[in-house]
């Protein structure tokens, strides 16, 4: 099964080059998780630097860049522009 990866902000719009970009909706790809064993994995696939995002969820939960990625998982990757105070107040989950 593969790993659904939503980008947000700045991050989509780099994914989908010159592409009318409308709304708040985020860009959805579906990678196959072969050689994905991390959140860190999916950004070097991606071609995302890490200091390009400020947050990131994996299933809903608050993730790092150690967290492990399974087959199903809901990655959400947030730019530095879409900063969040929630990482002051919950801890970062870095892999099970």
């Amino acid at each position: 099964m593969p790993i659904q990866v939503k980008l947000f902000g700045e991050l989509r719009r780099e994914k989908e080059k010159k592409q009318s970009i409308s709304g708040g909706a985020p860009t959805t790809l579906i990678i196959e998780n072969e050689g994905i064993k991390t959140v860190s994995d999916i950004l070097k696939q991606l071609a995302i630097d890490e200091s390009e995002t400020s947050h990131i969820f994996v299933s809903g939960i608050f993730s790092g860049f150690g967290k492990k990625v399974n087959e199903g998982d809901r990655v959400a990757i947030f730019p530095k522009r879409m900063g969040l105070l929630y990482k002051w107040y919950f801890n970062k989950v870095e892999n099970d």
